[in-house]
């Protein structure tokens, strides 16, 4: 970095850019240290730090490490003894909830747009790498048997292909041009978004596939665990869930796998409700794949309706799913409070 802009905030002082770390920086490794830093003295823009000299109004430039990246609050791991280790694990897992409940404003804002695609025929598409590839692709594919709904309209896509959700296919992420070659296989177009997940918010992969999209008309939103990246500047809609520093040193699929699924979750079944496949608090819409979930159908049947559990079991035979038995014994059978 040789030269910087100043942000809206600070218009009127003049900036020193510096490259590198200086005994500033040792106040910014660790999160809590940077959010006292922030409302004091500093302020965050382009993933660097702009932090004022107390002896005049200009301000020096540090690049910022990635929060993500930053090293463990935790010393000496390998001295714990395992109790020490699942507690200290758990102590961190419990700041996850705080941190997506933080960034509800901007999922809000991103389901009500997939709710708009999606109800005017459009599709949802997942697109990551490693561990976040991995969930988008988990995410996509639990929507059919939960909700019914066609496996084409929620697609998840992992850097490196489906080989890539067993195996580590780890320079696939660093493709500049795959990810939209992955999208175009399935003839993407404007009526469809695209969410991109990435806990660092810098996989190339990810970043050029919504700049692909964008430079398509075709709506983007991402889920990212680093403050104002790279991946959020190219999304319409970018949720940014903020979880620290890992237990384990750079290892984001701990807290921040954590962070990214509660979203997916909270995604995928906000618009699924919006969309229809949920009546009062009940799946009816599931696929009937297996006997856990005809023995779980009927019984919403029989609880609801004037019948037996082995009627209710011929009934979801005949016609399907429970949605269909209520619509077509709509006399004998409705959902009650």
């Amino acid at each position: 970095m040789t030269s910087c802009m100043p942000c809206k905030r600070s218009s009127q002082l003049s900036y020193t850019p510096f490259v590198g770390r200086t005994k500033v920086s040792n106040l910014v490794r660790f999160s809590k240290k940077i959010v006292t830093l922030l409302k004091d003295r500093c302020i965050l823009q382009n993933m660097a730090i702009f932090c004022k000299k107390s002896s005049n109004l200009q301000y020096t430039v540090l690049t910022m490490e990635r929060i993500t990246e930053m090293p463990s609050t935790y010393r000496h791991l390998e001295k714990m003894s395992v109790n020490e280790l699942l507690l200290n694990m758990n102590k961190e897992d419990r700041l996850v909830p705080e941190a997506v409940e933080k960034a509800i404003p901007q999922i809000e804002k991103l389901v009500q747009h997939i709710v708009l695609k999606m109800k005017d025929g459009g599709r949802l598409f997942y697109i990551g790498a490693g561990t976040s590839g991995r969930l988008g692709v988990l995410d996509a594919s639990e929507c059919p048997p939960t909700y019914g709904v066609s496996k084409d309209r929620i697609i998840g896509i992992i850097a490196g292909g489906d080989n890539a959700l067993r195996n580590a296919v780890e320079a696939a992420e660093d493709s500049l041009s795959q990810a939209w070659n992955d999208l175009k296989a399935f003839n993407i177009d404007t009526s469809d978004i695209v969410i991109g997940i990435a806990a660092s918010g810098t996989t190339p992969y990810v970043i050029e596939g919504l700049k692909k999209c964008k430079a398509s008309g075709i709506l983007t939103g991402c889920i990212t665990c680093n403050p104002m990246t790279e991946l959020a500047a190219v999304s319409d809609f970018p949720v940014e869930i903020i979880t620290g520093p890992e237990f384990v040193t750079g290892s984001t699929r701990m807290k921040a796998g954590t962070a990214q699924k509660l979203a997916l979750n909270m995604i995928s079944t906000a618009v699924m409700i919006q969309l229809g496949r949920v009546l009062d608090n009940k799946m009816v819409d599931m696929q009937l794949s297996n006997a856990k979930l005809i023995d779980r159908g009927a019984k919403m049947i029989v609880k609801q309706g004037n019948v037996s559990y082995d009627e209710a079991v011929q009934l979801l035979q005949k016609h399907g799913n429970v949605r269909n038995v209520l619509n077509v014994h709509s006399l004998d059978i409705s959902l009650k409070s």
